[in-house]
């Protein structure tokens, strides 16, 4: 770039600053350094006493990102123009200059720009704001321009203030704060409610203070809305949260209607005028009117007269008609104020007979009239002979075919179940009528084609464990051709995959999953029973008497698969548990069932909003029940506990619990779970990590896959608590010994979006890292493999084994660890025998003075939060011991049970120790 001669003789020559005022007025001189050489410009002789002075000074300039600024400065006449930026001269290399001659003066312009970078700004960060000047030279002096400052422009995320949601009152002022991020240049404010822009132009309502806050000076109904406050300068655009404001209306009254009538039709009485809220209605929970709608104010009202006859008047002469009459009068007395008007004739009339009406002799008129009636009389009777005596042989064949079809359905009529005797079951009822919708679901009919025989089967106590009676997995009965159900022989088909395959086929069942591993099926009666999902947490408890006695029902119990059922949410909503069915749907029970499921929430419903959701019979879920406000009205109600949640229902369905966070402290359980190849031939060497829900189901489901594929567990599962703050999940691996193993992973970790972990609808996710081995001798590895959430929680896994010798693959101790049959029916369901049940639940039913009864059962077991519950039911102890046996089959000790019933000061405790013999 060729440059001016000024600065070089300045730069070159090093001429001190005062030589080189006096330098300037030599126009012509040069000082030369090697080859370069700079000409200065030469003003002409008219022009050589004028000074420079400014077309265009730099302006102040923002840099945006990596853009850098351009400066210009442009001078007439000047013969040479230099930038300073910061006290420092610019290097004329930086320069670019442009000369030109204004035609209207002659006078030369001389114009020069420089870029200025985000590089050279940053420099002095923090020491003085950058900032630079042109210096322009004439034959006469210099000038100097104004200081244009060069400073990086930004805008921070968050909102120093942001508005708050208000709920105001109709024509009240509302004032929504909002100071906006720090940012350079300061960041122009402006106002939207719903999306739209505010312009106090157009709407004088709003009004947007120099404080950026906005004021609406008369809330109208048509304000309501979500108010956002947006920020923008040259960098960026920035939203705050939304400020719902809801303008209610307080309702007030109408004027008073008219009076109505007096009540009473005669003497004291009242009568009423009536007035409404709705001038204004309320509107957005605003207050309803105060004050009576209604008054009432005593009234006498005049008594109606009712009218009456008077007297008859005489007979008349008897007339040509061969007829008298006589007349009376309505005037004693006369109807008035709404009495009645008189009753009957006032008009009398009598055949006569008199001179001037002479007496007739019957005739041969008279004889035929006579005949006629007669002959119709005869007629008749002859007619209703016939009649009844055709009524009389359809009724006596009518009774012949009752009889009949009386003997042809001996083999129908209903049947109890009581047994009759210990261990035996009596055959089962015949089907109810056709009508019931899933009737052919809930009782059975004898076969009228085989021989029915009595159902055999032991109802042992609880304590006698190796006999104890396990209902194996029975199909729903097969369908007579006659629509009739039969039980072959008294044995039940115990084909799992038959049972799945037929419940399938029901219109409602074609949902449920063909997964005979995930399922379990029973027959049960009033005895109840239970029914379990080996290594899921999943169970059916029956309690005794929630089947109507003389019923037998073939209940079933099974896990969705989330793939396979499409659970919508919305929003944030995610699930929270596995989706189970339990069913047939439609039974009819007499006291709620418990079905127990896992959950993966941290269990603080001041962190949730927790809703259990139902399948109707048209597939469509629906909220039956938010967690915390359960009405013990409903036929739903929750006991929740640390991973458990057990549901009270009288109703058998498809559930699963829906929640959605309220705040970002809500978190999920994560169960973290890392897996191996068992076996190694190659350099390469994959460890899985899945990140699942922490419910048993999914564990299960895991395990089993990777019993498949071959692959080990190489350390004990953790778990991981994933809060809602829209963070990523994140893995590495971390301090291999570079010398035997490397990892080819590019990248320094592995990362897991928050969406695909929050909404569940992935049963589990999981990352795999290859390592590899740099010689096929190296065995032992050792590493720390890491799981956190950005700006969360984490784990971490000391990984320290040898990848040869441990060829386990996946332990089956875990699949067969609840390894307790799937469906008991009768007493060894239960913990309690049946006979100690009921007296236990005599003795504690009634209220007893000093407490001593099921409250403080209650509160002995830790389940005084459902007091209200227990007491809506007829036996609140039975209940209780309900909840009791769903939370300690497996692990309850029937001792400590005894120990509470003692504490209570029962003496009933000590029937625990009586044997199953005397039982």
């Amino acid at each position: 770039m060729k440059m001016p001669s000024l600065l070089g003789p300045f730069v070159r020559c090093r001429f001190s600053a005062t030589f080189l005022v006096l330098w300037l007025a030599f126009a012509g001189f040069t000082c030369t350094a090697g080859s370069e050489h700079t000409a200065t410009a030469t003003l002409p002789a008219a022009f050589s006493d004028l000074l420079p002075h400014f077309l265009v000074e730099p302006e102040d300039e923002y840099i945006v990102k990596n853009k850098p600024v351009t400066l210009t400065c442009r001078s007439t006449p000047a013969t040479q123009i230099y930038f300073k930026c910061n006290g420092e001269w610019v290097h004329q290399d930086d320069h670019l200059i442009e000369r030109t001659v204004d035609p209207a003066t002659a006078l030369p312009v001389m114009q020069v720009t420089i870029d200025i970078t985000r590089q050279q700004v940053e420099k002095i960060f923090g020491l003085d704001e950058y900032w630079c000047q042109c210096v322009a030279w004439s034959t006469t002096g210099t000038q100097k321009s104004q200081k244009a400052y060069i400073r990086i422009a930004y805008l921070r995320k968050n909102f120093e203030e942001e508005p708050q949601g208000k709920e105001v009152a109709l024509d009240q002022e509302v004032l929504l704060r909002c100071h906006p991020p720090e940012g350079v240049p300061q960041a122009e404010v402006e106002w939207q409610r719903n999306e739209d822009v505010i312009d106090p132009a157009s709407d004088p309502n709003f009004f947007i203070t120099t404080d950026h806050n906005l004021v609406i000076k008369n809330a109208r109904l048509a304000d309501t809305g979500n108010y956002t406050c947006v920020a923008k300068n040259i960098v960026a655009r920035r939203k705050s949260t939304s400020a719902t404001v809801l303008v209610y209306v307080n309702g007030g009254w109408s004027t008073w209607t008219t009076w109505s009538s007096c009540s009473a039709v005669c003497g004291r009485g009242w009568q009423k005028r009536s007035r409404s809220c709705t001038n204004p209605t309320p509107l957005n929970g605003g207050t309803s009117c105060e004050g009576q709608n209604v008054q009432k104010s005593a009234c006498v009202a005049t008594c109606p007269v009712d009218g009456g006859w008077s007297e008859w008047s005489k007979w008349s002469a008897c007339g040509a008609d061969c007829s008298m009459w006589r007349t009376r009068e309505c005037t004693q007395p006369s109807p008035g104020t709404g009495g009645k008007e008189c009753q009957g004739l006032d008009l009398q009339s009598l055949n006569c007979t008199s001179e001037q009406c002479p007496q007739t002799v019957s005739g041969a008129e008279d004889v035929a009239l006579y005949v006629g009636m007669v002959a119709v009389a005869l007629c008749l009777t002859l007619l209703l002979i016939v009649v009844v005596l055709v009524y009389r042989r359809k009724k006596e064949g009518l009774d012949a075919d009752v009889a009949d079809s009386s003997i042809l359905t001996t083999g129908f009529q209903p049947m109890g179940i009581k047994p009759s005797k210990p261990g035996v079951w009596a055959p089962r009822p015949r089907r109810p009528p056709p009508h019931s919708k899933n009737s052919h679901l809930l009782t059975i009919q004898p076969d009228l084609t085989t021989t029915t025989t009595s159902y055999q089967g032991t109802l042992r106590s609880r304590h006698d464990a190796p006999g104890k009676f396990s209902m194996t997995n029975g199909p729903l009965l097969d369908p007579l051709p006659n629509g009739s159900h039969t039980l072959h022989n008294g044995k039940l088909n115990s084909d799992p995959a038959e049972f799945v395959s037929r419940l399938s086929t029901q219109t409602y069942f074609k949902t449920l999953p063909r997964d005979v591993a995930n399922t379990s099926y029973g027959t049960f009666n009033f005895l109840g029973g239970r029914l379990t999902i080996p290594s899921t947490g999943i169970s059916l408890l029956i309690p005794p008497e929630a089947i109507p006695r003389g019923k037998i029902y073939e209940i079933y119990l099974t896990v969705q698969r989330k793939e396979d059922l499409r659970l919508p949410l919305a929003g944030c909503q995610t699930l929270l548990s596995p989706v189970v069915s339990c069913g047939p749907p439609g039974v009819v029970l007499s006291r709620p069932v418990i079905l127990s499921m896992d959950h993966c929430f941290d269990a603080c419903l001041d962190n949730w909003a927790v809703r259990l959701k139902k399948q109707n019979y048209e597939g469509v879920w629906e909220d039956i029940l938010l967690m915390g406000e359960e009405l013990v009205s409903e036929p739903y109600y929750c006991q929740l506990e640390a991973e458990t949640c057990r549901l009270f229902s009288e109703q058998l369905g498809t559930f699963a619990l829906v929640g959605e966070s309220l705040h970002m402290g809500a978190a999920k359980r994560l169960r973290l779970v890392l897996f191996s190849d068992a076996y190694c031939s190659t350099l390469e060497y994959n460890i899985r990590v899945y990140c699942m829900d922490d419910t048993q189901d999914v564990f299960k489901e895991v395990m089993q896959m990777e019993r498949q594929l071959g692959g080990r567990l190489i350390d004990e599962p953790h778990v991981l608590l994933f809060k809602d703050s829209y963070h990523n999940l994140r893995l590495s691996i971390h301090d291999m010994p570079q010398a035997h193993w490397r990892s080819k992973l590019l990248a320094g970790y592995q990362e897991i979006p928050f969406y695909h972990i929050w909404n569940g609808s992935q049963r589990y996710l999981h990352c795999t890292f290859t390592l590899e081995r740099l010689s096929l001798s190296t065995c032992e590895l050792t590493c720390q493999l890491c799981v956190w959430q950005v700006e969360g929680e984490g784990q971490s896994f000391s990984l320290d084994f040898n990848i040869a010798k441990d060829t386990r693959a996946v332990d089956s101790e875990f699949l067969l660890m609840d390894s307790n049959a799937t469906a008991l029916a009768g007493p060894s369901a239960f913990q309690i025998p049946y006979l100690i049940r009921q007296k236990i639940c005599s003795s504690l039913d009634a209220p007893c003075p000093n407490g001593a009864d099921w409250r403080m059962l209650a509160q002995r077991l830790k389940l005084e939060r459902h007091m209200s519950f227990f007491a809506s039911k007829a036996s609140p102890t039975s209940v209780i011991l309900d909840l009791w046996e769903a939370q300690h089959f497996h692990s309850g000790n029937i001792n400590q049970l005894a120990t509470v019933m003692a504490d209570i000061g029962k003496q009933e405790a000590m029937i625990f120790l009586v044997s199953d013999g005397e039982c």
